[in-house]
């Protein structure tokens, strides 16, 4: 199978830029059809950007601008070298717009120091900066020097161009029209480096990108990562050890790695980095876009949207496909995770129906949201079918409660409380025997095709709690938020707490194309979302606290939205554990202050315990 490694090289593709040819397959020739210059924007702080402008040949009319912000490059650099795409997507190019690609600040050809996450500065006075002043100087100058633009700038950007994509909501520009932030990252303690405050050991190798400033501008990387020596990444983290083992690959020369290792908790230093909390009172449209099985940024899109939503008056809509990170902008005929299947030309007919409407629309058309788009545009990973919403969640969805009852039964909450709250199911969770997040062997930059994998690996281990209904005698739709409540009790003083959700196959179902050679659908368990809690965080996630040991305890968090219907004939089944390796670090069990600078002999092994009272509380369409 080679579904990962293409995967892992569309990904190198997303955050470098890379251009290949100035001909991209469709046959259209970029160098025929468009003008490239590069310019430096200077800030109001001094401080030169490098722009990368392509500007239609054909000035018989006017275009709209459309601009990316990027930390990945906005390369190539030099005359006559060429991108082979343009823009968001390829009938975007064929058009015609004015598209602009900047570096940000600290990045690449850019002038000034590079901060991770840049806080946002409300109040701005004199020449302090920001994101959003960077795009407001940009969009400036580009209105005032460029000839044949129409006066409308649009924004977008995937990834960490997608966060500089929701700044640039706040940047208050006349002239910003239209912003699609795509796979925005929200918020670093919930997004990529974290979830729920457990570290995300899976990202450790990306900490090169963001970690390693330079002090001029740069045409070539100035960072590289790390070798780690093996094709084995589950192996080689376990030999590595505590997380502060680590130090020998990052030095005080990685800004980002210190920044982690100082700052283990939900701090102002964390909370001043997230966007999500500024999404008020936005003026230009916004089309949010992300992917139902992207594992790296999952948390951003679906806040994002609803901050604005709650807080603005703006057009505002969502978009959520069958994707992992980025799919939505590659035109691959069959849409697949790993293993599952999806539909044919699935990213094409977004970008085709809704993604160019959208900009078109905003940036040369009426631009008063009079436009045949949905409020939400959502796809069913368990039918395999868009949707369309007046709003999400939906205005239908009721709140269903399951049970994790006795005899492995996920019970619906029609029960008798007081006796579920007698018993529990225990395990023994052992930190030098992790459960593994994947039964694939590799090494990953940032995981993907696990967000769909077959998790029958999983529930047959012993420390993998599980639950499940009877065989579905009719559809059931999740669609929305999904509140895990647990109530658990440890041996130790410390723990983490995994819930995935599970869509059983029946013994029928048959194979795709890319189902792995060694699996079958026949009984697949399909993972739909999954979530971890750092258990010190429970309560809070800035001030952490121990567990009292074989004290019952609520533990309750939230996993981010699903829109899957669990079709007659399947299974609807919950997992628990406490490991989830090398996805997550390893908690020691033993409470530490900083589990970034944890000793080896602070891992041990405990028993956790899960009470029949826990539940989770589903989004279900009525």
């Amino acid at each position: 199978m080679k579904f990962s490694r293409l995967l892992f090289i569309s990904f190198l593709f997303l955050i470098t830029g890379k251009p290949g040819n100035a001909q991209n397959e469709t046959g259209f020739d970029v160098k025929d059809q468009y003008n490239k210059q590069e310019v430096v924007i200077t800030m109001r702080d001094g401080i030169k950007l490098h722009t990368t402008i392509y500007s239609p040949k054909d000035t018989s009319k006017k275009y709209p601008i459309l601009m990316t912000r990027t930390p990945y490059s906005s390369r190539p650099y030099g005359e006559g070298k060429f991108r082979s795409l343009l823009g968001p997507n390829q009938q975007l190019m064929k058009e015609g717009n004015i598209f602009v690609y900047q570096d940000v600040r600290g990045r690449w050809m850019s002038e000034g120091v590079y901060d991770n996450m840049r806080a946002f500065i409300p109040n701005k006075k004199g020449k302090q900066v920001d994101e959003a002043s960077d795009t407001y100087d940009s969009v400036e100058w580009l209105v005032k020097n460029l000839k044949n633009h129409n006066g409308h700038v649009g924004l977008w950007g995937i990834s960490y161009p997608g966060f500089y994509a929701a700044y640039a909501l706040l940047a208050e520009h006349p002239a910003i029209k239209a912003v699609s932030p795509q796979a925005p990252i929200g918020d670093f303690f919930f997004d990529d480096f974290h979830h729920n405050g457990a570290y995300f050991l899976s990202y450790w190798r990306a900490t090169a990108l963001f970690g390693h400033e330079k002090t001029t501008p740069s045409d070539t990387a100035w960072y590289s990562l790390p070798d780690l020596g093996t094709k084995d990444q589950y192996q080689f983290f376990m030999d590595a050890g505590p997380l502060k083992n680590l130090d020998k690959y990052y030095g005080e020369d990685n800004v980002f790695w210190q920044q982690l290792k100082e700052h283990p908790d939900y701090d102002e230093f964390w909370q001043s980095r997230g966007i999500v909390q500024h999404m008020k009172n936005i003026k230009p449209a916004v089309m949010v876009v992300g992917g139902l099985f992207d594992a790296e940024d999952l948390y951003g899109p679906f806040n994002i949207y609803k901050s604005i939503e709650k807080n603005s008056n703006n057009f505002n809509m969502l978009v959520m496909g069958p994707w992992s990170h980025g799919d939505w902008s590659r035109n691959r005929k069959r849409q697949a995770i790993g293993n599952i299947y999806f539909g044919d030309d699935i990213s094409a007919n977004y970008q085709k129906d809704i993604e160019t409407v959208f900009f078109n629309h905003f940036l040369k058309g009426k631009g008063d949201g009079s436009v045949a788009l949905p409020e939400a545009y959502m796809f069913d990973t368990g039918l395999h079918e868009w949707k369309s919403y007046e709003a999400w969640p939906p205005k239908n969805a009721v709140k269903k409660n399951y049970f994790l009852g006795n005899n492995e039964q996920l019970v619906e909450g029609t029960v008798d409380l007081p006796t579920l709250a007698d018993g529990a199911e225990e395990f023994v969770s052992d930190p030098n025997k992790p459960v593994p997040y994947s039964e694939d062997i590799k090494i990953s930059f940032t995981p993907r095709k696990y967000m769909t994998d077959d998790q029958r690996f999983a529930a047959r281990r012993p420390d993998v709690l599980v639950y499940e209904t009877e065989v579905l005698k009719e559809d059931l739709t999740l669609a929305g938020e999904v509140l895990a409540k647990l109530n658990v009790a440890t041996t130790g003083t410390a723990a983490d707490w995994v819930v995935k959700i599970i869509d059983v196959h029946p013994a029928d179902a048959e194979d795709y194309e890319e189902t792995q050679d060694y699996l079958s659908m026949s009984n697949y368990h399909m993972m739909v979302r999954s979530e971890v809690i750092r258990g010190r965080f429970r309560n809070s996630f800035s001030e952490p606290e121990p567990f009292e040991p074989n004290k019952k305890t609520a533990v309750n968090f939230q996993l981010q939205d699903v829109h899957h219907t669990f079709k007659k004939g399947h299974k609807l089944q919950i997992q628990v554990q406490s490991t989830w390796f090398p996805l997550i670090d390893r908690n020691p069990q033993t409470y530490v202050d900083n589990i970034f600078k944890a000793e080896k002999e602070d891992f041990q092994k405990q028993t956790h315990k899960v009470f029949h009272d826990s539940e989770i509380i589903f989004s279900v369409l009525e």
